[in-house]
């Protein structure tokens, strides 16, 4: 009788810690997600590596991998190889790629605007968008430089290095044509090569900047994409939609908090290349393009992308207004 009760007790506590295991076990699980950045390590996606660093992606039940980018690896090739779930990209790549049949969806859109502008030395004589004409550009390529192209084409000014027109250098990922003055203006990110002129000895008051967002042939960047297909599931766009509001709450820790965003920043990165007078500032310079965004996309900045990005003159980066480009299923869970 006795060893029966004591049998008993036993099998209970068994059956308890079993049962206290599988509870256990459900509430650690979480889903892994993979996202690619656009570029390496640093401030221009502070707001990601906040969200993983506060446990922000852990509180919505995420497990988070970022794998950084850089001049060999292009998100759009990642995603539709299997290597992320979620990517970082331009939109005029992001839409050319749709285009060509890797079926890109923008889920959502953290930077409200571009960072993007020629910066000029004052000494060439260049005063308006009108005096390019003559001059050498320094300009991204690998899908940077369509709008661009779409500027000039407004402008009625040719790129083929013609009477009238400008030529074009096809500038590197540096600000090495214009400190080498081998180009009158070169591309620049407000956050980034910009500063890398300064840091190089030539003063803000030697320069002069003309900023795409003030010339109207903005276009969209850092957006977030997935496959079209990811998004039949259910499941998934559960999932995009958590990892999106963990996101902008890491953005939003971000701009409250640059400097400490800026040390995470360098904690992530493994080159050890960047600094963090540099990041610091990267950071607050973000801020401005993210300016508060909830990541819902505004569609009127959308059809201005696609706009400028369809009057690309002979050269146009799409060929039509694309479709199914955009979803709000995902913002519209947040």
């Amino acid at each position: 009788m006795r060893g029966t009760a004591v049998s008993r007790i036993l099998k209970a506590g068994l059956a308890a810690a079993f049962a206290l295991n599988i509870f256990s076990g459900a509430a650690l699980a979480v889903d892994e997600l993979t996202l690619q950045l656009k570029w390496v390590t640093q401030g221009q996606f502070a707001g990601y590596y906040v969200a993983a660093d506060k446990g922000f992606y852990e509180e919505e039940g995420l497990d988070v991998t970022i794998k950084p980018g850089g001049p060999d690896i292009a998100p759009p090739q990642v995603i539709a190889g299997g290597g992320a779930d979620v990517i970082i990209d331009w939109m005029p790549s992001a839409l050319a790629s749709r285009e060509k049949g890797v079926p890109l969806v923008n889920i959502a859109q953290p930077f409200q605007k571009s960072g993007m502008m020629l910066t000029c030395r004052k000494e060439t004589g260049i005063t308006s968008p009108e005096d390019f004409k003559g001059k050498t550009l320094g300009v991204w390529f690998f899908g940077n430089e369509y709008p661009f192209l779409s500027w000039m084409s407004q402008l009625g000014i040719p790129t083929d290095g013609s009477d009238g027109g400008v030529t074009v250098l096809k500038q590197g990922f540096n600000v090495d044509p214009l400190l080498q003055k081998q180009a009158d203006c070169i591309s620049t990110m407000t956050y980034n090569e910009y500063w890398q002129v300064i840091d190089a000895g030539i003063p803000a008051e030697e320069l002069i900047v003309f900023k795409y967002e003030d010339q109207g042939v903005a276009t969209l960047e850092d957006g977030l994409y997935v496959l079209e297909s990811s998004l039949e599931d259910p499941a998934m766009v559960d999932k995009f939609a958590r990892f999106v509001r963990a996101s902008m709450k890491g953005w939003a820790y971000a701009a409250e908090n640059p400097e400490e965003a800026a040390d995470i920043v360098l904690e992530n990165d493994a080159t050890g290349a960047q600094t963090e007078k540099h990041q610091v500032r990267m950071v607050g310079e973000i801020n401005k393009l993210v300016d508060g965004s909830s990541g819902v996309l505004d569609m009127d900045a959308y059809q201005r992308t696609v706009d400028t990005l369809l009057a690309g003159g002979s050269d146009p980066v799409i060929t039509k207004a694309p479709e199914g480009a955009t979803t709000t299923v995902v913002t519209d869970k947040m």
